[in-house]
């Protein structure tokens, strides 16, 4: 059985994780969350192209009070980001917020963790308890020598153990760092002593093309393993982004199951055609129709049957016309210029 098989249930507004329930996709807007108009309308577009669950900077009283009027708008569950003030926490609660997340060891001290932990309680919602490899307490420094993760995944333990101490076990854990391997070592430590659920990510992974090469490896071993019940995929970029390469990450470990797959090749002499274009335009084209099949893009006629023959539909381009392929079987040529135009009637008309 997977451990993420063995995790408590924990409620996040209307959805559910942890227990077995679907691993959801998480982001994070990049607006200033007092601006209603403008974190709406981030959050509206995440939601259209996938986001399950989204978190929002709280560093204000305003950006606290702003949920309730954002919440008012969306329809995924929102989560609030706090540092330091347990105030902003209570507000952030109170104004209607599904999860918080906070890092114990900067809230200050017991009795102001115990008041954010009553608020939570009041109002039937979770508490993301959060470690960061940038944050770790000096006390798991010193004890590895550095940040390990033995250190992250001790310190996540023992707040884990505070809160619980407290009479509260509605819960979440993340770990983050931005080293792929100690961020992947500190979640199998945690996934085998505690069973909240896990939401996991790379930390920092840097660009859009860097921080996905180390999203998908580090991903790929921690949720591989059967640990993880949220991810997010963290970029320095458009947060549209984090959504498409959570759900291609995902879908290449056979762990979601909807949407379309493009697979395409990777171009050669032979190309007689934009191939490059026409497999990112295919993807972009594809994001709002809902079939769970996989779609090959490919770049010439002579090969390009028989590499499309595992897909359920496929284009091959060449001098200036095209394939239309199905199963493997040629069912149309096409201009070169209507090949997407073609491809996209099919899929709308599909039938298996």
């Amino acid at each position: 059985m997977y451990l993420r098989d063995k995790t408590k249930i924990v409620q996040i507004g209307n959805r559910f994780i942890g227990g077995g329930n679907a691993i959801l996709i998480q982001s994070m807007t990049n607006t200033k969350t007092e601006d209603i108009k403008a974190t709406v309308t981030q959050i509206q577009e995440l939601t259209e192209v996938g986001c399950e669950i989204i978190r929002v900077a709280v560093p204000t009283m305003e950006a606290a009070k702003a949920i309730s009027k954002i919440k008012e708008q969306i329809t995924i569950p929102l989560v609030a980001d706090i540092h330091f003030d347990y105030k902003l926490a209570i507000a952030a609660i109170e104004n209607g917020a599904d999860k918080i997340r906070i890092n114990p060891g900067n809230i200050g001290n017991e009795k102001h963790l115990r008041e954010i932990i009553e608020a939570a309680k009041s109002h039937s919602i979770p508490i993301r308890v959060g470690v960061n490899s940038g944050s770790l307490e000096r006390e798991y420094i010193e004890k590895y020598e550095g940040v390990t993760a033995q250190g992250l995944a001790e310190s996540a333990i023992k707040q884990v153990s505070v809160i619980r101490e407290m009479d509260f076990d509605n819960i979440v854990v993340s770990i983050k760092s931005s080293d792929v391997m100690m961020c992947a070592k500190a979640h199998e430590l945690v996934a085998n002593r505690l069973d909240c659920p896990l939401h996991v990510g790379i930390t920092e992974a840097g660009t859009v093309y860097s921080g996905n090469i180390k999203s998908a490896v580090g991903l790929g071993v921690i949720l591989s393993k059967g640990i993880g019940d949220t991810i997010r995929v963290s970029l320095s970029g458009d947060p549209v982004e984090e959504i498409k390469s959570a759900k291609q990450i995902l879908r290449t470990l056979g762990l979601r199951r909807e949407g379309i797959e493009v697979v395409s090749c990777p171009t050669c002499g032979r190309t007689e055609i934009d191939l490059i274009k026409l497999a990112e335009e295919t993807e972009d084209m594809v994001q709002d129709i809902k079939l769970n099949i996989k779609v090959a893009v490919m770049g010439c006629v002579v090969n390009g049957p028989g590499e499309a023959r595992e897909a359920d539909i496929g284009i091959a381009g060449g001098k200036q016309e095209g394939l239309l392929i199905k199963k493997g079987e040629i069912i149309k040529k096409v201009p070169e210029e209507e090949l997407l135009s073609c491809l996209r009637e099919e899929l709308l008309n599909w039938k298996a």
